[in-house]
């Protein structure tokens, strides 16, 4: 594979598949809105599922982590040859099974009888999830000519705030009336219908000359990311991160990690190109899509425990709490590209990583009596801030590969978004904990020794011991709340500090809005020009024009 791209146009998208273009657009929104639907719903049931049986599984802080990072990662280690297998075998085919796998997932998660039952099928949603995500993004990029793919990437994008805001209202709904595992088996009949539309519309593509699978490349992403993400977490578990056990695993990790980069570099069927990162549009755009998942999914984590377990929201008002940052993403992520167009990619994302770093700032004027607008204004700002960071980022990344390697492009866009969701919850998580366990611990002598462990791993444990306790307990109550805020501040400022860094990041190597010339295809509105969507230039690369046209 190449870095750069061929200046011969793609092939035009046969008449046929043009003129159904939107509706297999919204059929493909299905499997992200199920993607983004179960982490979302997931968020809110974690107090319910740290609860002891039979209302929840009795999960513990890092169980509940490894809930979502068990997902991940499996997820993020599969994505090079998901999308790999899609380019080589057909992206339809690689879809297809992916939503099988993941409907077979969420049932089986529903019926989990332990948080470890629980973790496992997690993965194995993780896996289906795997081969849904680069397909869409993959198939979006064959059906839809070059100067619309910034508007379709922007809709698709808009699902992810729909699924949002779906997510924490249907999660809140059904923990009201049922039991816990309900919030997995609402997957079902999406992957029905989702299933049968795309049986019917989607046309299947390929790469005409697709790499190999890369087998030990995979093996080595995997390991790595598993260990070095283990080792965070259990660094948050202990409060300590210099623990020879953290830094046994920790360490492996990162060999692992750096064994995968060089094998990489030398392999002539890589799982990643690393040619593709001397693209300054691919590379940065890739940095901005993991920094800003990093700082949100960490927050995102916390924040549902400050609604639930400081303020007392059941999980149907914390769901609708997060409303404004899902209609925050609907509205603005569709209409990025207007602003992009005007401004450039670089001036756009680097403000909407600024605005996230502030909005996340914020977060440190909240505490057990703030009222509600407040907290309400910064997820809106954090959701319009976001919809300006991920649709021209990923535009940029999709754009500056040719069509034929869209299944790679896709799993490198996906990669890196779950890969920084992943550390930003091991990483944030760890730092929540550790900051919450040092401000607790004075506090926890009043409990039994065999509890106090158990009692400073999070607020939800303290809170159950304090139960467990009686009349006696409630004196932790109100010192688990304000060590919680404490630790929250702590957290929020790191996230902060993280999505400024991506702000800083783009603002430097993004390329900026290309010059505009008076005539010719690079002129204003062409390929290349004023008008090109990703604001990251792009040369003479469009495909084989079509008019617009409208959904």
């Amino acid at each position: 594979m190449s870095a750069s791209v061929s200046g011969a146009p793609s092939p035009a998208v046969p008449e046929a598949v043009h003129r159904r273009r939107w509706a297999i657009l919204g059929v493909l929104m299905f499997s992200v809105l199920i993607v983004v639907l179960d982490n979302s719903i997931l968020n809110v049931a974690m107090k319910t599922i740290a609860q002891p049986a039979p209302t929840g599984l009795g999960a513990g802080q890092s169980e509940l982590e490894w809930a979502i990072n068990s997902y991940t990662l499996v997820f993020a280690g599969l994505l090079f040859t998901a999308g790999l297998l899609g380019d080589r075998i057909g992206r339809k085919k690689v879809l297809l099974f992916g939503m099988l796998v993941f409907g077979l997932g969420s049932v089986l998660a529903a019926i989990s009888d332990s948080p470890a039952e629980l973790i496992g099928f997690r993965a194995l949603m993780g896996l289906g999830g795997a081969f849904v995500m680069p397909a869409t993004l993959a198939i979006l990029m064959n059906v839809f000519e070059r100067e619309e793919q910034a508007k379709a990437i922007g809709i698709w994008a808009g699902a992810v705030g729909l699924a949002i805001a779906i997510g924490p209202i249907t999660g809140g709904v059904l923990l009201e009336h049922y039991w816990w595992g309900s919030v997995f088996l609402v997957n079902v009949p999406i992957v029905v219908v989702a299933v049968i539309a795309m049986a019917v519309l989607v046309p299947d593509s390929r790469d005409p000359a697709p790499g190999r699978v890369d087998p030990t490349g995979v093996l080595l992403s995997v390991a790595g990311l598993v260990l070095l993400v283990y080792g965070i977490i259990k660094g948050g578990q202990l409060a300590d991160f210099t623990d020879p056990e953290v830094l046994a695993t920790a360490g492996a990790g990162l060999a692992l990690l750096t064994a995968f980069v060089l094998h990489e570099k030398r392999s002539d069927h890589p799982a990643l190109d690393m040619g593709y990162f001397r693209d300054p549009a691919f590379s940065a755009a890739v940095a901005a899509i993991a920094l800003v998942f990093f700082a949100l999914m960490g927050v995102t984590f916390f924040s549902v425990f400050y609604m639930q377990s400081v303020r007392g929201y059941s999980p149907l008002t914390a769901g609708l709490l997060l409303l404004p940052l899902a209609v925050a993403q609907m509205i603005f992520a569709p209409r990025a590209r207007l602003v992009v167009e005007r401004f450039g990619a670089k001036a756009v994302c680097a403000t909407g990583l600024t605005l996230v770093g502030l909005a996340m700032s914020a977060f440190v004027l909240l505490d057990q009596d703030t009222p509600l607008w407040v907290l309400e204004v910064i997820y809106f700002v954090m959701g319009s801030a976001m919809a300006h960071v991920m649709p021209p980022a990923t535009v940029s990344i999709m754009q500056a590969l040719p069509r034929e390697k869209a299944g790679s492009g896709s799993a490198v866009n996906n990669t890196f978004r779950q890969v920084g969701g992943s550390l930003g919850v091991a990483v944030l998580g760890s730092l929540l904990s550790a900051t919450y366990r040092s401000g607790i611990e004075d506090d926890l002598r009043r409990v039994p020794p065999e509890a106090r462990h158990a009692a400073g791993e999070s607020i939800e444990g303290t809170l159950a011991v304090a139960d467990r306790l009686g009349p006696a307990g409630r004196v932790l109550v109100d010192p688990a709340k304000a060590a919680f805020i404490d630790a929250m501040h702590v957290t929020v400022l790191g996230a902060a500090g993280v999505a400024l860094v991506g702000a800083l990041v783009v603002a430097i190597w993004l390329p900026g809005k290309p010059a505009e010339k008076a005539t010719g295809p690079g002129g204003p509105g062409g390929p290349g020009g004023a008008g090109d969507p990703d604001g990251a230039g792009g040369g003479d690369r469009a495909a084989a024009g079509r008019g617009g046209g409208t959904p």
